[in-house]
C-alpha cells in the first residue's frame, strides 16, 4: 500500500532516531568503573582501538585510560597512574591520603609518587621525587595501587614547603591515628633539626577543622605557647562550653567563626553560649577567615591576644 505523504515507515523512525540519539560507547562490564590499560583491554578482546577513542573512556596518558563515569578526580587520577609505577615506587603524600579516603585538600591536580634514583616515570599528570631512601618497610604491604607506608606518608606531607598547610594535613592524619602521632618520634629524633620535625610538633589530632589548625598554627608560629584545641569547659561540675582554641590556666578561649555562625538562629545560640563563658570567668576572642587573611588585621587580633595572655 503506497504511503501518505508525510508517512514514515518504522525503518524511517529508527533512521531518524539514530541521527538524533547517538549510540552509547560500547562498554564491558569488566570496565565499567574501572581504570586500565588500553593495551590489555584490546588483547583481551574487550574493546578494539577504535572504541578505546569514544567518549567513553578518559585517557590518562600513554596507554592508560578510565571510565569517563568516574570524572576526573584526584582519586581516578591516582588509581590509573598506579597501573604504570616503576618497580618499587609508590603513590605517597597527599596522594596516597586520597587513596585511604582521609580529607585532605589536594594542592594541586598532579599524583605525588615517590620512585627509587635511576627508575623512569615521565606522565604529566606526576609529581616524581627520585630518592635512594625507600627501604621496603616504607612501602604498604599488599597496596593496589602501591602506596607509602602511613609513617611515610606523614613524613612527606610534613615535608611541604607551606607548614600551615602541612600541618593542616598532619591534624587529618593523626585524628585518623593513620598513623598515631607518636609513630613519628622515631623520624622526628632522626631529623629533629628538619623543616618536617617542625611541622610535626605543630600538628594537634584534636583538631576537628582546617580553618581551626590553621588559626592554631598561625597562633603558634607568632610566639604564642601551645592552644588546647576543642577545650571543654567546666564549672561548678557542670559542663559549659567546648571551645576551639583554649589556655585553660588562664582562661582565654579563641573561636574560630566559620559561615556557619551567620546561618538562621545561630547568633541567640552563640550569644548565649559566649554568656555561660563568661559567667565562668572566661575570656573569648573570635577569628574569622577575613582575620586570617588579612595581615593588619591578624597582627591587631595578635595584640588583643598578648593582653589577654598576659604575656
Amino acid at each position: 500500500m503506497p504511503r501518505a505523504c508525510g508517512q514514515l515507515t518504522r525503518r524511517d523512525e529508527r533512521f531518524a532516531h539514530s541521527r538524533v540519539m547517538p549510540r552509547r560507547p560500547h562498554k564491558p562490564a569488566a570496565l565499567r568503573g574501572q581504570c586500565f590499560l588500553g593495551s590489555e583491554a584490546v588483547r583481551a578482546g574487550l574493546l578494539t582501538r577504535r572504541q578505546l577513542c569514544s567518549q567513553g573512556w578518559r585517557k590518562f596518558g600513554h596507554d592508560v585510560y578510565a571510565d569517563a563515569d568516574l570524572g576526573d578526580t584526584h582519586l581516578v587520577r591516582c588509581r590509573a597512574i598506579g597501573l604504570v609505577l616503576p618497580s618499587g615506587a609508590a603513590i605517597t603524600g597527599r596522594s596516597a591520603a586520597c587513596l585511604d579516603g582521609l580529607p585532605i585538600d589536594q594542592k594541586d591536580a598532579l599524583v605525588h609518587v615517590l620512585a627509587p634514583l635511576g627508575t623512569r616515570l615521565e606522565r604529566p599528570q606526576c609529581r616524581v621525587a627520585r630518592t635512594g631512601w625507600l627501604p621496603h618497610g616504607h612501602i604498604r604491604p599488599g597496596s593496589d595501587p602501591p602506596v607509602t607506608a602511613s609513617t611515610r606518608t606523614a613524613w612527606e606531607i610534613a615535608s611541604e614547603s607551606d607548614v600551615v598547610e602541612a600541618v593542616v594535613a598532619l591534624d587529618v592524619l593523626f585524628r585518623a591515628n593513620r598513623p598515631r602521632q607518636e609513630a613519628m618520634g622515631s623520624w622526628v629524633a632522626a631529623y629533629p633539626d628538619s623543616a618536617a620535625a617542625s611541622a610535626i610538633a605543630l600538628a594537634d589530632g584534636r583538631s576537628e577543622s582546617p580553618q581551626e589548625s590553621r588559626a592554631r598554627v598561625r597562633i603558634v608560629l607568632e610566639g604564642f605557647p601551645p592552644p588546647t584545641p576543642q577545650y571543654e569547659v567546666v564549672a561548678n561540675g557542670r559542663f559549659v562550653a567546648r571551645v576551639d582554641l583554649a589556655w585553660p590556666e588562664v582562661k582565654v578561649a579563641v573561636e574560630y567563626d566559620g559561615a556557619w555562625h551567620a546561618e538562621p538562629g545561630q547568633m541567640a545560640k552563640d550569644r548565649a553560649r559566649l554568656n555561660r563563658l563568661m559567667d565562668a570567668g572566661w575570656t573569648v576572642l573570635h577569628l574569622t577567615s577575613a582575620t586570617l587573611k588579612h595581615p593588619s588585621l591578624f597582627a591587631a587580633f595578635c595584640a588583643q591576644l598578648r593582653s589577654a595572655l598576659g604575656v
